[in-house]
């Protein structure tokens, strides 16, 4: 498989024999395959597997060719935390870098390798400048798997340190789904409201999930 890699791309391989790269690393001289395949079926997808929660990871185990025992070692775990950890910064920089407004395509790829495959729903904020370039990303706030609360002051204050001129709100949706609530709706509103009287405009609030990412600015909600 690594020669076959060197030659023909690592584009070209599938998704379980890209991660048996990763953790032949770590569990050597062992058909690592059957783990592989194994983590994609727990968490469903490559990127899924990637951002799945440490203690879930050291849940995994199956069973190789031979019957012996394969299971996602503290090591292992650390691998797969430090590859999702490398795509998030990379999709950052290529936001980072540039007007984020201009730049939508990089910035919704960031908020999903960041946020789609979240087990508890997490609210961060975008702090633009004045040319809407990115000043910092920031966890707000963490909840539960389905609640996250947040107020609005705390955002503008934050804003108001940052000297920011404008902010994207940012949260997921663990369900999958990321249609808009009526307590989304109504809190973007209150944070427009707050931001009207500092002068601190709210771009969007986009909402993640593993099916796709929502857009209130573009659903007239707001």
């Amino acid at each position: 498989m690594r020669n076959r890699a060197r030659s023909a791309g690592l584009e070209t391989l599938p998704d379980y024999e890209l991660l048996e790269l990763f953790l032949f690393r770590s569990i050597p001289q062992r058909d690592v395959k059957p783990l592989a395949k194994t983590l994609l079926a727990r968490f469903g997808s490559f990127s899924a597997a990637l951002a799945a929660p440490e203690a879930e990871l050291l849940r995994v185990e199956c069973l190789d060719a031979k019957g012996r025992k394969l299971r996602v070692g503290a090591e292992t775990a650390l691998d797969l935390r430090a590859l999702h950890e490398a795509a998030k910064r990379v999709t950052l920089g290529e936001t980072r870098d540039r007007t984020v407004i201009s730049s939508w395509s990089a910035l919704l790829a960031y908020v999903r390798v960041a946020l789609a495959h979240q087990p508890r729903e997490q609210f961060r904020v975008l702090f633009l400048d004045r040319k809407n370039q990115l000043i910092a990303d920031e966890v707000m706030n963490e909840g539960t798997v389905d609640h996250a609360p947040v107020y609005p002051r705390e955002i503008m204050r934050r804003a108001l340190e940052l000297s920011s001129s404008s902010v994207i709100l940012v949260h997921n949706h663990p369900s999958g789904d990321p249609t808009p609530s009526r307590a989304d709706i109504e809190m973007t509103r209150e944070v427009v409201s707050a931001g009207r009287a500092l002068r601190v405009e709210v771009h969007d609030h986009l909402i993640v999930g593993r099916d796709g990412v929502a857009s209130l600015k573009a659903l007239g909600l707001f």
